[in-house]
């Protein structure tokens, strides 16, 4: 079970997208994650008539390193770090460690 998941809101903690916000798109297999409008390069695209592709400068975002993002808890209004505990029933749940907020229900 990893601490990010896709959709969830993260903070940027590092570099030069430090303190902006947005929802994860995708958890890589190497445990990278893209974030929506974070970390965006551009690309230089070469036309590809036979497979419709236009040419021109596209702008990709570029995957994070977890350690660099922080989940956004709301209640507190900063990023936080996640835990993990067991619930009564046996269910193996997400926390926020500043309040104990349970992520997951």
């Amino acid at each position: 079970m990893n601490k990010l998941r896709k959709g969830d809101q993260v903070v940027v903690l590092s570099g030069r997208d430090k303190g902006r916000k947005g929802a994860i798109v995708t958890v890589q297999a190497d445990g990278m994650v893209v974030v929506e409008g974070i970390n965006v390069a551009k690309k230089h695209q070469r036309p590809n008539p036979q497979r419709q592709i236009q040419g021109g400068i596209l702008e990709k975002e570029m995957p994070l390193d977890p350690s660099n993002v922080a989940l956004w808890n709301a209640a507190t209004g900063k990023g936080d770090r996640v835990g993990f505990k067991t619930l009564a029933d046996g269910k193996k749940v997400r926390f926020f460690k500043s309040n104990d907020e349970v992520l997951d229900v």
